[in-house]
């Protein structure tokens, strides 16, 4: 809707618009980073790079590789898709197990959204 306003000798015109509805922002879901069992890498292994890549306290990385070693997968992580991207890389990355000759790499991750 539009009204007219005289100012001076200037005729101003106004316009009025209806502001469309407000979408609410998309919470995205977040993911889990899961560590996969594997028998190439030690307790100790495990231990030390859940605590240098996600800061895990000692007794919280041990009862994570007790988990993954019995059950074949352990979640070490809840967080946005882009850093669990990230974390999994990192754990890729990580590389090979010094105490374990037979070690050729690091331990392998995935992602997974979080069941709702």
């Amino acid at each position: 809707m539009a009204s007219q306003e005289c100012s001076g000798t200037m005729m101003v015109e106004r316009v009025r618009t209806t502001a469309a509805p407000r979408k609410d922002p998309k919470i995205l879901p977040p993911y889990n980073v899961v560590l996969l069992d594997d028998d190439d890498h030690s307790y100790e292994y495990v231990i030390r790079m859940l605590q240098k890549l996600f800061g895990h306290s000692e007794q919280a990385a041990f009862q994570m590789a007790c988990e993954v070693d019995a059950t074949g997968r352990v979640i070490v992580d809840t967080t946005t898709k882009e850093r669990a991207e990230f974390k999994r890389d990192q754990i890729h990355g990580f590389g090979p197990d010094a105490l374990i000759e037979r070690c050729a790499g690091s331990m392998s991750a995935a992602i997974e959204p979080c069941p709702e």
